[in-house]
């Protein structure tokens, strides 16, 4: 978005971790028939350019935003002027756990924004809940996991087309999308990956995968549609998951190796679920190994969609050299 398409956003400008950042809060509202959603977006920049001669610093835009539904009629008079009009930067779809998206997902979101991407974050059950997280709690637990198996799979696969084509269609687009997410986030990452115009996924933790157990009838196909994937992935499991035991995990790899994906693997450990969640109200985050995951996504998505490398030498025909 720039600013010669919208001229009449509220712009606040924040400062976040000691950092420069762009903070947008917006209300809109989305009428589809008879119907009315309001819904917050809120957008966040942070790119920070170092000039060694002068050490002066200079925000760019590249942004995140909550997307909880795309309806076919929008309207709004709330519109937003940005600082560069002509930077583009690739979009990165992240997708959050089954309690939507809470401090952990934005922070996350804001992350891999502050590493020059533009980064939307639908949540995944606006046909259930506001777009408002759910609590780390028992109800909030209880509540996710029964909107992740009432929503129908085609409802979450309709989400990523959406939030793709959003991303597409910001003139600060290059073109290149990414996906990534964490838990139910992580199988949705997975299953964007089947839209060829995905260059790339990182999938943490992602459940149900092994177990066909997504959406309404708990009858997913998302490993009998690997062969669709033509990106490339990174796969991050803990050992110590219970959610997606040993031969879960094992059942996903072949899979992947059998339909000639290409596809990282990594598998900590003494991780459990969520690790990367870095929040302690269960007490599982390790942040050395988060970090060790966020070089191997920013590695992966650097690659694939934020440079243009072109196709690999000797990919796909000499294969690998076999000698010392």
């Amino acid at each position: 978005m720039t600013a010669a398409d919208h001229q009449s956003w509220r712009v606040k400008k924040t400062s976040i971790h000691g950092d420069f950042a762009l903070s947008y809060r917006v209300k809109k509202k989305a009428y589809d028939a008879c119907w009315c959603l309001e819904y917050k977006v809120k957008l966040f920049g942070w790119c920070v350019e170092s000039h060694l001669a002068t050490q002066n610093f200079v925000p760019c835009e590249s942004f995140y935003f909550i997307l909880p539904y795309l309806a076919t009629r929008m309207r709004g008079d709330d519109e937003i002027a940005t600082r560069i009009d002509r930077g583009r930067f690739p979009g990165v779809v992240v997708f959050s756990e089954i309690y939507q998206v809470t401090g952990p997902v934005a922070r996350f979101a804001r992350q891999i924004a502050s590493n020059g991407f533009i980064c939307a974050a639908p949540s995944s059950f606006h046909e259930f809940e506001p777009s408002d997280p759910l609590p780390y709690d028992n109800d909030g637990t209880d509540r996710g996991n029964r909107y992740k198996i009432e929503k129908e799979l085609a409802a979450y696969d309709e989400d990523a087309k959406l939030t793709i084509d959003t991303l597409l269609s910001l003139p600060t687009c290059t073109g290149r999308i990414g996906a990534t997410g964490m838990c139910l986030g992580g199988h949705l990452a997975f299953r964007a990956a089947f839209d060829r115009r995905v260059h790339a996924a990182c999938c943490y933790f992602a459940t149900d995968i092994h177990s066909h157990t997504l959406g309404r009838g708990k009858k997913d196909d998302s490993l009998d549609r690997v062969s669709d994937i033509r990106g490339e992935l990174v796969m991050i499991f803990g050992k110590q998951d219970t959610h997606v035991p040993a031969a879960g995990r094992d059942q996903i790899r072949k899979a992947l190796h059998d339909a000639g994906v290409t596809f990282s693997w990594f598998e900590p450990a003494h991780a459990q679920h969520a690790f990367i969640r870095d929040e302690l109200s269960k007490g599982r985050y390790d942040a050395a190994l988060s970090g060790v995951c966020w070089t191997m996504m920013m590695e992966v998505f650097h690659r694939t969609i934020k440079v243009d490398l072109g196709e690999r030498e000797g990919s796909s025909s000499t294969g690998p050299e076999h000698f010392c």
